[in-house]
């Protein structure tokens, strides 16, 4: 029995709004708002935790049929594993934030995942303990930017969720900190931010998260999501987005100088490189002890002329190495 249907029994004999009034209404989304107006029982989304409660089906159906099983988005079952057993093949899968199960109640019906949830209100994890039997052993209670991941998921792993908007780039900070097991990602966050990561260099859009994150993922925009979607309404529009881990191994230079490189120039995005990563020209030069002329050679790199923003991930890759 699906969440709506489930709430929806529930409901009968609540004197908010009348059994006959809800009988109406064919629209599960519908249904959902009313039951979001009126229920007292339901989790009170939470301001501080950036809570956005999704209510649309239709939109949690979509996202749970975005997230693909297969050997280059999904987990690759252990070696000697029989892929006839189910159990050995599913994808491993941590959804982000689950709430009140409303996109959770989708993927525990799919055979092919073995989903769990890390859900850092307590007031959700009891709801979902309660209202989803199989949930029972999937829900953890904590924070994702501070749980041990190898510790949960000790290989490679799929990730999903309605993204908390107030700290979905540190999300995903930590996505590429794991890159490697990783392969997938299937989020709902703010449409300004996905097309921003989904951004081409050129775009005034097109920034830190675009390049760290197309360095290593191919990056695609599903569909955009309207704020009446949610409980309560968020004032944005949101976006739903696919990240699929892509061929590339290693950058073929310093990752960390890289990531420094490209957070410094994007800091200060409307200067020129000359200018945006003067810190780390002069710290270069005085490490080698440049001459003036060792200096003005350097800087006559025509890459030190231009904007981040016009720089491609292969761009700042070559321009990592120069600084190596």
């Amino acid at each position: 029995m699906s969440l709506a249907s489930r709430l929806y029994k529930a409901y009968r004999s609540h004197n908010g709004v009348s059994y006959e009034e809800l009988s109406q209404i064919t629209d599960n989304s519908l249904i959902m708002k009313r039951i979001f107006e009126h229920r007292s029982d339901l989790v009170r989304p939470k301001k501080a935790l950036g809570q956005h409660f999704l209510t649309d089906l239709s939109v949690a159906q979509k996202i749970a049929d975005a997230l693909v099983v297969d050997s280059v988005g999904g987990a690759v079952p252990e070696s000697g594993a029989d892929p006839a057993d189910s159990a050995a093949a599913a994808m491993p899968v941590l959804e982000i934030g689950p709430g009140m199960g409303v996109l959770s109640q989708y993927l525990l019906e799919r055979e092919d995942i073995d989903l769990r949830m890390i859900e850092i209100d307590r007031e959700s994890v009891d709801y979902l303990l309660v209202h989803f039997p199989k949930a029972s052993g999937r829900v953890i209670e904590g924070d994702f930017l501070k749980m041990d991941l190898k510790y949960f998921f000790p290989g490679t792993f799929a990730v999903i969720g309605n993204f908390p908007y107030n700290i979905s780039s540190q999300i995903f900070f930590r996505i590429i900190d794991h890159k490697d097991s990783i392969p997938q990602v299937v989020c709902m966050i703010q449409k300004e931010v996905a097309e921003r990561i989904a951004e081409q260099p050129g775009s005034k859009t097109y920034g830190i998260l675009s390049v760290l994150l197309q360095a290593w993922y191919d990056i695609e925009y599903l569909f955009t999501v309207g704020e009446g979607a949610f409980n309560p309404p968020p004032k944005v529009k949101s976006a739903v987005i696919r990240l699929r881990r892509n061929s590339r191994t290693e950058l073929g230079c310093d990752e960390k100088l890289f990531k420094t490189i490209v957070k410094t120039g994007f800091n200060q995005r409307r200067k020129t490189l000359r200018n945006s990563l003067k810190p780390l020209i002069a710290d270069k030069a005085a490490r080698e002890a440049w001459t003036p002329e060792q200096s003005a050679e350097f800087l006559s790199n025509p890459v030190f002329e231009l904007r981040p923003e016009r720089l491609s991930v292969e761009d700042f890759i070559a321009l990592t190495k120069l600084f190596s």
